[in-house]
């Protein structure tokens, strides 16, 4: 039996730590939403078509692919324009998971783990067995964001505030897992609610 386990959690949580354990210690398949979106906006693709016809050749850039920074620069400023972009996108990358996941069933693989920081903002919760919150303080996503990323806290504070808050994750995620000590003590939370 496959339990589909869904990953969600502020910017600078430590979720790829989380899906490292889950990969090497478990088995589990690992499906990165962002990445999976990547590959289905490539040239030639459906989502490369529409994302064109509707934001115009001048996000292509000189590769022939999507420039993402253009791309960005022209949804961001516009809450309808983004909701455009999500409703080309998401659909997509929705349909290509539901698909995998069938797959990946049929080869009797136990662990599906889909991640992603809108992973309720897109509604995965039709999708995923449970859904876990993988939280850390505040101060120590901080931390990690300008170690590890370079960010300024501006930056910082925007991404911050763009995501749900605490409570909503809370709310809405099945397990709640406290990323902000030792990874051991994560590694633990891990195994006791598998």
């Amino acid at each position: 039996m496959m339990k589909v386990l869904g990953i969600t959690g502020g910017v600078g949580s430590g979720k790829s730590e989380v899906l490292r354990c889950l990969k090497e210690e478990y088995g589990a398949v690992i499906t990165e939403l962002d990445e999976t979106a990547r590959i289905l906006q490539k040239k030639g693709t459906v989502c490369f078509e529409k994302i064109v016809s509707i934001f115009g050749i001048e996000v292509i850039g000189s590769d022939g692919e999507l420039d993402r920074k253009k791309l960005a620069e022209v949804v961001f400023g516009s809450k309808e324009k983004l909701k455009q972009l999500n409703e080309i996108v998401h659909p997509e990358v929705k349909c290509w998971v539901r698909e995998d996941i069938r797959q990946k069933r049929e080869k009797g693989i136990r662990l599906y783990v889909i991640e992603a920081a809108l992973l309720l903002e897109a509604g995965y919760e039709e999708i995923c067995d449970e859904i876990w919150y993988i939280y850390t303080r505040e101060n120590i996503r901080r931390e990690r964001l300008k170690e590890s990323r370079r960010y300024s806290d501006e930056r910082i504070d925007r991404m911050i505030a763009s995501q749900y808050s605490e409570e909503v994750f809370r709310s809405r995620c099945s397990h709640v897992i406290d990323n902000s000590g030792a990874f051991e003590d994560t590694r633990k939370q891990i195994g006791e609610i598998l």
